[in-house]
């Protein structure tokens, strides 16, 4: 009996009747899209896949596979990729994704699988909005946990996981457990940054801000005057108020269906714009920017809270990618150059997407209730992707890399855990004080190690 058909009958006997949702299997219709996600690069190929609709779900699986021996992995919209694995049990969350809104309160409880278009509407009826990110089809809890940085309120509030009040999550020991500031404190911290390998979250409970309108959307500029649009956005970044979030992209956007005439086969910088002011006001802030270069489009408007997604305009359909990260610790006139000779106009570059985010303001602040985030000596977060499958896309995967290394002078040795590849350097995206906590909480509640993934691993 081969090790598929021994599971098959396992779990026909004791995991299928117990759950609320489905098991599948590689045979099975859903089976490719349950088990990737949105990054069609991740690769996984588990021996089977509990589609679960409940806590009770998520805790049957991890029994099942204690007494089965399996490594245990959980994805729910799959942005984040990995790497190719095979065998094992994987958790999709992604109907677990009850929404409710305590406008009082200003609280939100959100499941595993909820996404930010499940959310901001909810919160909006009662004037209220989450510390979001640049796209509604991600997952709010992976997002979160993974740091959770906003585009729009995070240099103004913080990080996502800042914002965190409380986590229902499930242990390696298939245990269901409330992680609080007040109530185990220490897996409450290593959550909030340090993602799925140290429990499954199954429920997150989350603070909501007032929704005020504001202003946000994109400046788009000719490739060819990037080291004028860069130097203003140093200049600009360096005395912005925290209202103000900027972010420049360096796009080179293959000639595909569905891709903007405006982008397609182009070489196009696109400024990502968002105030929590007035017009007013960003006029006078922009003014630099849009004197530094002629404009192609500017998208720039007033916008609800529900408008967040105008800012990025991030790809709704799934497409293989692989990304790399670095944390930098300024903008001077020589990281400029540098970043230029890598992806500016002059460059071969066949990288598609190169981003600088500006950090700053409540994003640099540690937290009162610190989290596993190494984020405070960082001005901006550098993102580079290249789309393709990983096994067509190798060079494009070595010059993220090189890109990566060439600015390793003014990095802070320190990546951005939700922009870092799946490379087997988890360590890198913490302080070293972090991470050996991190490994201590991660040996005290994981010591088999079941909950695979590229984070904390027990310490041997």
């Amino acid at each position: 009996m081969t090790s598929e058909s021994r599971l098959r009958d396992l779990s026909a006997a004791g995991l299928a009747s117990k759950l609320d949702g489905d098991v599948l299997w590689p045979d099975d219709m859903d089976y490719p899209e349950a088990s990737t996600g949105y990054n069609l690069a991740s690769n996984r190929r588990p021996d089977l896949v509990v589609m679960a609709e409940s806590t009770k779900d998520v805790v049957e699986a991890v029994r099942f596979a204690n007494v089965n021996g399996l490594a245990v992995d959980v994805v729910a919209t799959g942005h984040h990729g990995v790497r190719p694995s095979a065998h094992g049990l994987l958790i999709n969350t992604s109907r677990m994704n009850d929404v409710h809104v305590d406008g009082a309160a200003r609280r939100a409880t959100v499941g595993a699988g909820a996404r930010w278009s499940d959310v901001v509407p909810l919160a909006a009826d009662h004037e209220l909005r989450p510390i979001h990110g640049s796209s509604g089809h991600v997952g709010v809890v992976g997002f979160t946990l993974g740091g959770g940085l906003s585009p729009v309120l995070g240099r103004k509030y913080g990080w996502g996981a800042d914002h965190v009040v409380a986590l229902e999550a499930v242990t390696a020991a298939g245990a269901v457990v409330r992680a609080s500031a007040a109530e185990n404190s220490d897996l409450f911290w290593a959550l909030r940054g340090g993602r799925s390998s140290i429990g499954i979250v199954t429920s997150m409970e989350i603070e909501l801000l007032p929704a005020n309108r504001f202003l946000g959307g994109g400046l788009f500029f000719d490739g060819a005057d990037a080291e004028r649009v860069l130097a203003a956005f140093a200049q600009v970044t360096a005395t912005a108020p925290e209202e103000l979030t900027l972010s420049v992209a360096f796009l080179r956007m293959p000639p595909l269906p569905g891709i903007p005439e405006l982008l397609a086969g182009k070489f196009v910088i696109h400024l990502r714009v968002a105030l929590i002011r007035s017009a007013a006001d960003l006029d006078v802030l922009l003014a630099p920017l849009r004197e530094s270069a002629p404009v192609l489009v500017d998208t720039v408007q007033e916008l609800s809270g529900e408008g967040f997604e105008h800012i990025h305009n991030d790809p709704v359909d799934p497409a293989p990618f692989s990304e790399e990260t670095a944390m930098l610790t300024g903008l001077t006139p020589e990281v400029q150059r540098a970043l230029l000779e890598e992806v500016g106009p002059r460059s071969t570059t066949g990288l598609h997407i190169v981003e600088l985010r500006h950090l700053g303001g409540a994003l640099t602040r540690v937290s009162p209730t610190v989290r596993s985030i190494a984020a405070e000596n960082a001005s901006y977060v550098l993102w580079a992707v290249s789309i393709g499958m990983p096994g067509d896309n190798a060079a494009g995967i070595a010059e993220a890399r090189a890109l990566v290394g060439a600015m390793g002078e003014w990095s802070t040795g320190t990546r951005y855990l939700n922009f870092a590849p799946d490379d087997g350097r988890p360590d890198t995206t913490f302080s070293a004080g972090d991470w050996a906590r991190l490994q201590q909480i991660k040996t005290a509640v994981d010591p088999e190690n079941r909950l695979r993934t590229d984070e904390p691993q027990p310490r041997s």
